[in-house]
């Protein structure tokens, strides 16, 4: 990117965005306050929840998601590709240096080093950065960046102290008697500028009013603040009032000693990390992420190290902090804040300052009271250190900012089971996240624990144990504990007994309350508010492997303004993930502690009206999903949803595709699930519902055995109409699958249960089946006759897009006889019909007829448009499977007219769908692609 095109983002003053020498429009508010959030921290993730929190300084409006997302969408519109979006937000995609407040904090960094050798040239850098300032950081935006506006607003003011001291060292101190006069009129509180005014007037000749200075400084600490004046400022007072010789001079270089060696030999160097973490495993890249805040260490002095309970953050942070060690010459503080301990008591901050200052040699007589005089003593005590501050199980960013050094010599590790956002937007922490571990990790863990010839010996059993234990650390070290233990059991035979134990999680204890997963797994629970834990309960009856806002809101039954609040608590107690945008996840072993604790805290009436909530939430939308789709599919009649089950609002048929590409991979567990729990009529219901979708989607095999189970439930409930939809979609997916002979015999049953109900469209749809499979099995005369009987029965029930589709049937069957003229009578019938009732389905797949009938008539150029109109209408509908065929099919009319090239385009792309499909004509068009070759 040329200069003329390079970003700038400006945070000290009004907020801004310059491309070269272009000031870019910014509309409203709201699109500055998000711009401002992704500008603190540029190249780093920011949620959606944190940025509703930067827009809205009161109670966010329920559509506050959807606005901001809107609100990023704008903004992309006049920066580019500057936003990108990641797993669980935005990134701002800048460097440091494009954002103003990055610039100043590198130049003071810069400035710093330079200040042992010239303290003019340091104070010179220093001066220029605080330029930048354009006026009050962050304006005009929400008062809910307040915080960040003020912490923008401190370091300026700390660094123009740091020049004026800079320059009282270099001398200037006469110039520097009107600035510091303002400075103190401006801030009359900030004891370091009023000492400075003080030693630019004492340095003047002007001593009396260096006194008098004091002297209103005292008065007025005493009457707002109760107050007497530091003890720093005191001891400037008495050395004035002494006449000390040595403030009459430039105060002198300091000696180009490094801090450490700089401070008195009876200075205590605590040494408080924990033992060394035996044969560390793992976390590679975390480990080098934090081996990059060293290099960075002037402007980010936090690591916030967080993940969900039994990860290993503590072994992470101990792991890291003993190789870093030596890096810290004055000393390692360490203390576990017990944050989410069994005691259910947090470390006090007061009380952790007063052992860190213990530790730092402060005898007991001088250690303060209260939190602010303990935490403005600890921080002038790490003043010049260069030092390491462990802070371990933090409960959040409360209990962490009194322990925060203020000397950017020091690095502080913080560890929670919170997500920590406060610090990490306040304090500019950067974020570390621990996850479950990756199989090659949970392996070397066991390998360490078992040794390698012991996984060796059993490959398939060391992969069940590491499913088993969700791939979670502390899981993986009991079930190593639980191996060694039991050194007769083999670990296949562990495997076995963990994999069929009804409680995975007692199966797991091994008698040690710091290990027991139960255990620490409450100790997160407890902290949850009520609501919280009560959708913390009842998500353990959603199948999984995630979950929507609707269907969460479904299950607790209080409505989707309610159930955010509760899913985002969730989410900074690392008790669940936020896998995309409004979809939630854990792991296996944190859902069975959430089904122990259901068991335990609600009624078994509590879980079953709550999981007939969620299947009322799941058939309702899905039912109405695939009438978006296709409002040609057939209408079920439904039971009324349950008060609090939340219905999703889908407009178009877009939004139904979109809902169902999310919710696929969570059918399955309905349809099972609903089944085990006795709803048999929402477990066909629903499997019926969804399976046109998925059945052109291509999930064949996921298709069947949802039929089979919803078969199994409609025989349960002795519905004979649900035994006939379920057993006539078995049949559809088991065509798709190859499985002719189950195909025709699940229509043949489907057809005698309508036959029985007196169903004629059921019977038709019926037919239409058995119609594809003797097209398929090669007899076409059989499949006319199919299709000839759907078409009398479609008519007989007034259904006009039936008709059409088997006309296209009967068409089709006829250009395959070679009868290609009566194909196009037939296929052009069906075309008008489909045209007329809107059925863009059925007019899909008579274009792809049409297509093949004007190939077989000799006319390529009629055939090509009918197969590219073909393709609209299925990329409109958006199935797939459909339009492999029809790629296919214009690639032989591509190759036919001696296109070869364009022919292996076509063919090229319709592979790619059948081996995304795992279908099996994959392997024959591969061989054809590789036996013809295009002409060179």
């Amino acid at each position: 990117m040329g200069v003329a095109d390079r970003l700038e983002f400006r945070l000290l003053g009004p907020v801004e965005v310059w491309r070269g020498p272009e000031r870019l429009a910014i509309s409203s508010r709201h699109q500055c306050c998000v711009l401002a959030a992704l500008a603190l921290c540029p190249g780093r993730t920011v949620s959606v929840s944190a940025l509703v929190d930067a827009v809205w300084d009161e109670e966010p409006p329920s559509s506050a998601r959807r606005q901001v997302i809107k609100l990023v969408c704008r903004l992309r519109g006049a920066l580019g590709d500057a936003i990108a979006t990641c797993s669980s937000g935005y990134a701002l995609n800048a460097e440091p240096d494009q954002v103003d407040a990055g610039v100043f904090a590198s130049s003071l960094a810069g400035a710093r080093r330079l200040s042992a050798a010239d303290p003019a040239g340091a104070a010179a850098a220093a001066r220029a950065a605080l330029r930048l300032w354009r006026g009050p950081a962050l304006s005009g935006v929400t008062p809910c960046l307040a915080a960040q506006a003020r912490r923008l607003e401190e370091d300026r003011l700390a660094s123009l102290e740091e020049a004026v001291g800079w320059e009282l060292i270099a001398g200037e101190h006469a110039g520097l008697v009107a600035e510091l006069t303002a400075l103190v009129a401006a801030h009359p509180l900030r004891e370091r500028l009023v000492g400075q005014l003080m030693s630019a007037l004492h340095r003047s000749g002007r001593t009396a009013e260096a006194l008098e200075v004091y002297q209103r400084t005292r008065e007025r600490l005493a009457d707002d603040l109760a107050l007497e004046p530091g003890a720093e400022l005191q001891q400037l007072h008495v050395a004035i009032l002494r006449n000390d010789a040595t403030l009459a001079a430039p105060i002198p270089l300091p000696a180009p000693a490094p801090l450490a060696a700089a401070r008195p030999a009876a200075a205590a160097v605590p040494r408080q990390l924990p033992g060394a973490v035996s044969r560390f495993t793992g976390r590679a890249d975390q480990l080098k992420e934090l081996a990059g805040l060293l290099d960075r260490q002037d402007s980010v002095a936090i690591a916030a190290i967080t993940g969900t309970a039994g990860v290993g953050k503590t072994a992470l942070a101990v792991h890291w902090s003993h190789r870093i060690a030596d890096r810290f010459p004055d000393g390692q503080l360490y203390v576990n804040l017990r944050g989410f301990d069994p005691s259910g008591e947090p470390v006090a901050p007061s009380d952790a300052i007063g052992s860190f200052l213990g530790a730092l040699g402060v005898p007991a007589e001088r250690i303060p009271a209260g939190l602010a005089d303990r935490s403005a003593l600890y921080r002038s005590e790490l003043a010049g250190r260069r030092m390491l501050v462990v802070l371990d199980n933090a409960r959040d960013a409360g209990q962490v900012r009194p322990l925060l050094p203020g000397s950017a010599e020091c690095l502080t590790v913080v560890t929670s089971r919170d997500r920590l956002g406060g610090l990490i937007a306040g304090e500019r922490a950067h974020a570390v996240s621990v996850d479950l571990m990756t199989t090659a990790e949970a392996r070397d863990l066991l390998a360490n624990r078992l040794g390698p010839e012991c996984l060796a010996a059993e490959p398939q059993a060391v992969d069940d144990l590491i499913e088993l234990s969700a791939h979670l650390p502390l899981g993986l070290s009991i079930v190593a504990a639980q191996a060694t233990l039991a050194a007769t059991l083999s670990l296949t035979e562990l495997a076995g007994q963990l994999r069929e134990a009804r409680d995975r999680l007692r199966a797991m204890d091994i008698g040690d309350a710091c290990v027991d997963l139960s255990a620490v797994f409450s100790w997160s629970y407890r902290t949850l508010s009520a609501a919280a834990a009560r959708m913390f309960r009842l998500l353990s009856l959603h199948p999984g492997p995630d979950v929507s806002i609707p269907a969460a809101a479904s299950l607790a039954g209080t409505g989707l303004d309610q159930a955010r609040p509760a899913l985002s608590e969730l989410t900074r107690a690392q008790l669940l993930a936020e896998t995309g945008t409004g979809r939630f996840a854990c792991h296996d072993l944190l859902r069975a502690y959430s089904a122990q604790t259901a068991r335990q805290d609600e009624t078994e009436q509590a879980r079953h009206v709550a999981l007939h909530r969620m299947l009322d939430h799941y058939l309702h939308t899905a039912h109405a999903a695939a009438l978006l789709l296709n409002p040609f599919n057939d209408r079920l009649s439904l039971a009324a949803p349950q008060p609090g089950a939340v219905v999703g609002e889908l407009v178009d048929g877009e939004q139904a595709r979109q809902w169902f590409a999310a919710e696929r991979p969570v059918f399955p567990g309905v349809v099972a699930r609903a089944a085990d729990a006795g709803f048999d009529l929402h477990a066909w219901q629903f499997a019926c519902s969804v399976a046109d979708f998925c059945i052109r989607a291509g999930h064949w095999t996921q298709t069947v055995a949802a039929q089979l189970v919803a078969t199994a439930a409609a025989e349960r409930a002795g519905d004979p109409d649900g035994q006939a939809r379920s057993l006539r979609e078995l049949g559809r997916a088991y065509v798709q699958l190859g499985r002719f002979p189950d195909a025709r015999s699940s229509a043949v049953r489907a057809l005698e249960a309508d036959e029985s109900l007196g169903d004629p469209l059921g019977q038709a749809r019926d037919h239409t089946v058995l119609g594809i499979v003797a097209y398929l099995q090669g007899d076409y005369q059989e499949a006319i006759e199919s299709d000839r009987i759907a078409y009398e029965l479609f008519g007989a029930a007034g259904h006009r897009a039936g008709q059409a589709d088997a006309l296209n049937g009967i068409g089709w069957m006829q250009t395959k006889l070679g009868r290609h003229a009566e194909a196009l009578r037939y296929c052009t019938k069906a075309l008008e019909l489909q045209q007329t009732a809107g059925n863009m389905h059925g007019e899909a797949d008579t274009w792809d007829s049409l297509g093949c009938i004007h190939h077989h008539l000799g006319e390529p150029k009629i055939a090509v448009a009918c197969y590219h109109a073909a393709l609209d209408l299925y990329q409109k509908v958006g199935v797939r499977h459909p339009q492999a065929n029809t790629l296919i099919r214009l690639g032989d009319t591509r190759q036919a007219a001696g296109d070869t090239h364009a022919a292996h385009r076509c063919w090229r792309r319709a592979l790619l769908i059948l081996d995304d499909l795992h279908h099996p004509d994959a392997g024959t068009l591969r061989a054809r692609l590789t036996e013809h070759p295009p002409a060179s």
